[in-house]
């Protein structure tokens, strides 16, 4: 049996207040209702004089968590975070009366109080509450971090993010703005006439991504399910149903490792439009994450030390010729695959290819290793090969390259996108090629789906689709570096 820990003496202190009170009747009530917020009172009392405030005498209430406090005899200097926001209290022991006053003095940092009383100005002129009533809402049993330090400790800030948004309200502002983004992406498609939809989290079959599935088991039909590694191929089912445009913000399950930008768990947006190009996927995509910058304010923001740029156009290059232009003596040999190959061993540290590896794949290895790290500004790598883009559209005009694009910004992937394949027969060749790689060791290969085929020989119209990595997006517009830190509850080992 696991040993539980030993309270601290600061604990063992908080708790034996916590038994005094239970003695005399406290128990977690749930009938303080507060009149206002502390960003309500700012907003509305920051620009009245002192003198208009003494003679409005504004009465309220408020309710929030003690983060200081000063004591000064019969008097007291608290300030009380609601929210993101904090304001000040004043208490007098005449005003409250002494039973009130010394049940106050009782408190601790942290504890959670319901006040009554009138907003005023200090003779420092700050905006505060002369309080009128307090009482105990919710008691803390721990010590907060030492408020001016805050909480550094990362491992502490991902597993009690409830303490890091406690003590860190630049943690606390940071989520705000992630959920702003969240919000300004589901407008913008919704201007565009998409429709929100969502589709199953667990799946008969992993699909639509080059991904290893979680694995779970549904007991009462005694099958084997898969949580959803993209939700790709139902979106598509209903282009062929006749929803013209749709979209879902899903969270998608994707067996892999942890490191800055993967997280087991995360957040995508996808769009599809029927009767559209990959050409005009980019032109959404572009014009989408603009639209967040401007909603946010945000002409550029620093990122992995690069100063991004939103104001101009994204630069659009075939992802063949990027290549071409470090390695100028690959130029006409793109799908020479004993060439790539040796290029591939003689250019990228400890190579393991796949038996199954065509020129396609180490065109794109090439790129990764060369290209892909050294980009900044957004650019749209498009052209992918054939080989590596299973569900998308042939190029008309090159058949071993596709209509297909990704978004690199400071050297990370931010979008991928093409031109949907709606030929039935083409695709069921690409799931089969797919299926053989998988036997060959290939365990992120997409397995055959006859479902989706069969939907396909329903006729889907031209289509292009987009995911766009909803984290990275966040970890861009916050400068942040870390996955983690934009993730409210990141995936952790057991303490």
């Amino acid at each position: 049996m696991t040993q539980q820990p030993q309270d601290s003496e600061q604990v063992q202190v908080r708790r034996q207040k916590l038994q005094g009170l239970r003695s005399e009747g406290f128990d977690y009530p749930n009938n303080f209702r507060p009149s206002h917020s502390a960003a309500s009172i700012i907003a509305e009392f920051e620009g009245v004089e002192k003198a208009d405030l003494e003679e409005r005498a504004v009465s309220l209430s408020i309710a929030g968590r003690i983060m200081s406090r000063r004591m000064m005899g019969q008097s007291s200097f608290v300030h009380i975070q609601d929210n993101a926001s904090a304001i000040q209290l004043f208490l007098n022991k005449k005003v409250i009366g002494e039973d009130t006053f010394q049940a106050f003095k009782k408190m601790d940092i942290g504890d959670i109080v319901g006040v009554q009383g009138s907003v005023f100005r200090t003779k420092t002129d700050e905006l505060s509450i002369r309080v009128s009533s307090i009482e105990l809402v919710a008691k803390c049993l721990h010590p907060l971090p030492e408020k001016w330090h805050g909480l550094q400790d990362k491992e502490t800030r991902y597993r009690q993010r409830y303490l890091d948004l406690i003590v860190n309200a630049d943690s606390q502002q940071q989520f705000r703005m992630r959920s702003s983004i969240v919000s300004a992406m589901r407008r913008g498609l919704e201007e565009r006439d998409f429709l929100e939809v969502e589709t199953p989290m667990l799946q008969t079959q992993p699909g639509g991504a080059a991904a290893r599935p979680f694995v779970t088991h549904h007991n009462a039909l005694d099958m084997s399910l898969f949580l959803r590694i993209a939700p790709e191929l139902y979106l598509k089912r209903l282009i062929v149903g006749g929803f013209n445009r749709v979209f879902e913000i899903n969270r998608n399950f994707r067996n892999e490792g942890c490191d800055a930008t993967h997280n087991p768990e995360f957040t995508m947006v996808e769009f599809y439009q029927a009767y559209a190009d990959f050409h005009m996927a980019m032109d959404t995509t572009e014009t989408l994450i603009q639209d967040i910058a401007k909603h946010l304010k945000l002409s550029s923001v620093v990122w992995e030390e690069v100063t991004i740029q939103f104001d101009q156009a994204f630069a659009r290059l075939r992802l063949d010729e990027t290549v071409f232009e470090k390695r100028p003596d690959l130029r006409g040999h793109a799908n020479n695959k004993a060439l790539l190959a040796t290029v591939c061993l003689q250019e990228i540290p400890d190579f393991k290819p796949l038996i199954t590896w065509k020129a396609g794949h180490y065109l794109l290895a090439l790129f990764e290793h060369l290209v892909e790290p050294h980009i900044s500004q957004p650019t749209f790598i498009t052209h992918y090969p054939v080989d590596v883009s299973p569900l998308a559209r042939r190029c008309p005009d090159e058949p071993s390259v596709t209509d297909r694009f990704e978004l690199f910004i400071a050297g990370r992937e931010i979008a991928n996108g093409f031109s949907e394949l709606n030929d039935p027969d083409d695709q069921r060749a690409r799931f089969q090629a797919q299926v053989q790689a998988c036997l060959a060791g290939d365990d992120e290969a997409t397995p055959m789906d006859e479902d989706y085929i069969r939907a396909l020989e329903y006729a889907m119209p031209p289509t292009a689709g987009v995911g766009i990595g909803v984290d990275r997006l966040v970890m861009m517009f916050c400068g942040q570096h870390a996955i983690r830190d934009i993730l409210l509850f990141p995936h952790m080992r057991p303490e």
